[in-house]
């Protein structure tokens, strides 16, 4: 049973709107958020029947549910309700509180976040193979082939040691099990949210041992996988257990601002309204207030707080143009701060995040306002990542594999293809491992730019040979050389966002990299990539070369792909 189930009530309450939680949908009216911290066990277990065969305790869901997906058949919510119900029956949190809270909670934070019918039906199941009798081959003859898979993966996953002396292998194999299907960590993430939630009665050193894995390990694998609302409370609850002092003083700043009678973001709120409507541009404008870890690095960097400090406004619209519409109009009649403009729609995040990003300066007091642009369906995936995505995963039935477990996946995010790229590349576990570890830490991307217009999304620190092995693949071995916005660059140069990378490359297919090299490859990919090849020709790797330079010098010849 998981250990990490405990009392219902949080280390500190984080007021809703701090929580990052997903925004309705504009098309569906609003409904108050359900909180099963607070639902008493007889609004869960419920002995009467709705009018469609539902049992009372999953109502909550299916309303969560049909918002997302009206047509939904829920035939298996039920069924998979009745067998979790009835398997931990008798099983207890240690709260005290029936154990079938606690799938009955996770199936709900993914239902609100438009997860599809198969993620919470595998939700609902995802304790019953590690916690009760039930097995996996009754899972599949009940359920499918791709329920059974998707809590086989949680059920590794509940095996795994996230800590730093988690065996790499190990690691690596459960990781991958996520890797083939991406809604095994949604659902991972979720129930850690869930346990992040009821952590209050812990012991001191336990609620911070299982907070500082979240912190180090399950936050920015949310970050990848772009579940926003997820990662943004998880981070809450974790700046809760592990700096409460910082917590407390941050909980009443917005508790402070919020008893304010004046709102400069209601004010700018109005008037982009107004701008908008004279404009005949059809928007919604939101104030979106910060998560308490949002507000308390702004305080960090600012020092006093005042009231536009507290949060964003977010303007949605139906199509991309109407976005950069919307940004012509607040740069036309207010005064923009060109230096928060950031496109991330021409160039999304490599977490599928897309918007625009400016800010506006209040003309009475000069307080400035963060403005976000995006529409509805940006605004969806930018909050639930991969959940929003629903199923894109899974195969003609044909096409599985039946005896591994791999899956084709031609539309998993970037970074999940990149892990497989890198546990196939890896000498040994530990390389993987670590590797892997260097990749959740980096909190910062770039992007640059090819001379044929494409982009490279690389980590903060990447240098001209991170880029080489991103462009190239293995085919990067051959670079002898860089352009950096039009000039002659070492391979070892640190490359900033916006800048325009051209590699120039030798003839030689057998060209071996540099041993050098490693000391500026950042990326897993690199490194990877590089450590095989010279492990495979351990003599035969030259020392670092430096483009020719001078009027005279010989022009390398460009690769076959490079743009000419």
């Amino acid at each position: 049973m998981n250990a990490e189930a405990v009392n219902p009530a949080s280390p500190g309450p984080v007021p809703p709107a701090a929580t990052g939680a997903v925004t309705p949908a504009p098309r569906r009216k609003a409904r108050p958020r359900i909180d099963l911290r607070r639902l008493g066990r007889a609004a869960l277990l419920g002995s009467a029947t709705r009018s469609r065969g539902l049992p009372d305790a999953i109502g909550h869901v299916v309303e969560a549910h049909r918002a997302h997906h009206p047509d939904a058949d829920l035939d298996p919510l039920r069924r998979a309700y009745v067998l979790a119900e009835s398997s931990h029956r008798g099983q207890m949190r240690k709260s005290g509180e029936p154990y079938i809270t606690h799938p009955l909670a996770v199936t709900l934070i993914l239902a609100e976040l438009g997860a599809e019918t198969t993620t919470l039906t595998a939700s609902l199941l995802h304790d019953t193979v590690e916690d009760t009798e039930v097995t996996l081959d009754q899972v599949g003859e009940q359920f499918g082939a791709e329920v059974r898979y998707l809590v086989d993966g949680v059920t590794k996953l509940e095996k795994v040691d996230y800590g730093a002396a988690a065996e790499p292998e190990t690691f690596r194999k459960m990781l991958l099990a996520t890797g083939n299907d991406v809604r095994v960590m949604s659902i991972k993430l979720a129930d850690r949210l869930h346990n992040m939630r009821t952590l209050g009665v812990m012991r001191r050193e336990k609620q911070e041992r299982i907070a500082k894995v979240t912190r180090d390990v399950l936050i920015p694998l949310a970050e990848r996988l772009g579940v926003q609302a997820l990662k943004s409370e998880l981070e809450d609850l974790v700046f809760a257990v592990m700096h409460p002092e910082e917590y407390a003083h941050t909980r009443e700043l917005v508790q402070e601002n919020a008893a304010r009678a004046d709102d400069p973001l209601a004010a700018v709120a109005d008037e982009v309204r107004g701008v908008l409507r004279e404009a005949d541009i059809q928007a919604e404008v939101l104030i979106r207030p910060r998560h308490f870890v949002s507000v308390h690095r702004v305080s960090r960097k600012r020092g006093t707080l005042r009231g536009a400090d507290f949060g964003r406004l977010l303007v949605l619209v139906q199509e991309d143009a109407d976005c950069y519409a919307v940004l012509g109009e607040l740069h036309t009649c207010m005064t923009p701060v060109v230096s928060e403009f950031k496109d991330f729609i021409a160039v999304p995040k490599f977490n599928l995040y897309q918007s625009l990003h400016t800010a506006v300066a209040r003309a009475e007091d000069g307080q400035v306002v963060e403005v976000l642009i995006r529409t509805h369906q940006m605004h969806k995936v930018a909050e639930a990542g991969v959940v929003a995505l629903g199923n894109p995963y899974a195969p003609p039935a044909e096409e599985q594999s039946a005896g591994d477990g791999e899956r084709a996946d031609p539309t998993r995010p970037g970074w999940l293809s990149r892990l497989l790229d890198w546990q196939r590349g890896a000498p040994d576990p530990d390389t993987f491992w670590s590797t892997l570890r260097e990749d959740l830490a980096q909190d910062r991307e770039i992007t640059v730019f090819r001379p044929d217009g494409g982009t490279l999304g690389l980590p903060d620190g990447a240098t001209c040979v991170d880029a080489a092995y991103a462009q190239y693949g293995e085919d990067a071995h051959a670079t002898i050389g860089a352009r950096v916005n039009g000039r002659l660059a070492p391979m070892s140069t640190v490359l900033r966002d916006g800048d325009t990378v051209q590699l120039l490359m030798g003839q030689d297919p057998a060209s071996e990299p540099s041993r050098e090299w490693l000391e500026h490859a950042h990326t897993p990919a690199a490194r990877i990539a590089i450590q095989r090849r010279l492990a495979a020709h351990p003599e035969a790797a030259p020392e670092a070369q430096e483009p020719p330079r001078g009027p005279a010098a010989p022009e390398p010849q460009a690769h076959p792909d490079a743009p000419r």
